[in-house]
């Protein structure tokens, strides 16, 4: 899959960052197949896909005995708020068949709202940048692959920074 690029010089400041996971194609064929499709439909719905990594592998967490993952990142742009985006991506998983229950179930689609510029938020709703993210390879990873100076708006670390301290994921690799 080709990556695509932001103009030379853009700063990551702005950067609405998406993280998309699966590990159940539903019919898709494949989880990279659905995941493309869910990267078409971010268009669709009015999030502009700016850039994007390669699909990374990862044994499922925390069971490893689970179908593997695919994972990636897109920065996309959003003209809305990010309660509207965090909507948005739900509504995007429900058309993917994502059923919602048990935690870190297998998944045909998760969409994770990691960061909307430097935006900190904790609210019952929504908690940016993502509370976990910067733990797991798996987002980190696929982070630094496409903007490795990304910085998290709390800890101040870069993408590339985070990924090698990563503790989650660790077996994460890009395809």
């Amino acid at each position: 899959m080709e990556i695509l690029e932001i103009g030379a010089g853009s700063g990551w400041d702005e950067a609405v960052v998406v993280a998309l996971g699966s590990n159940l194609s539903d019919g898709y064929g494949s989880s990279e197949a659905l995941l493309d499709a869910a990267l078409a439909r971010l268009d669709q719905a009015g999030l502009p896909v700016l850039r994007r990594s390669r699909w990374w592998r990862s044994s499922a967490w925390p069971d490893p005995s689970g179908p593997e993952y695919r994972n990636g990142i897109a920065i996309v742009e959003a003209s809305f708020e990010p309660c509207s985006v965090l909507r948005t991506l739900f509504s995007i998983e429900a058309e993917f068949n994502r059923n919602r229950g048990e935690r870190n179930a297998p998944r045909t689609l998760d969409l994770d709202l990691i960061a909307y510029g430097r935006q900190v938020i904790d609210t019952p709703e929504l908690t940016l940048p993502h509370p976990r993210a910067h733990e797991r390879l798996f987002v980190m990873g696929p982070l630094a692959e496409i903007a490795p100076g990304w910085r998290h708006p709390v800890l101040g670390v870069s993408a590339e920074d985070l990924a090698a301290r990563a503790s989650i994921g660790r077996d994460a690799r890009a395809e």
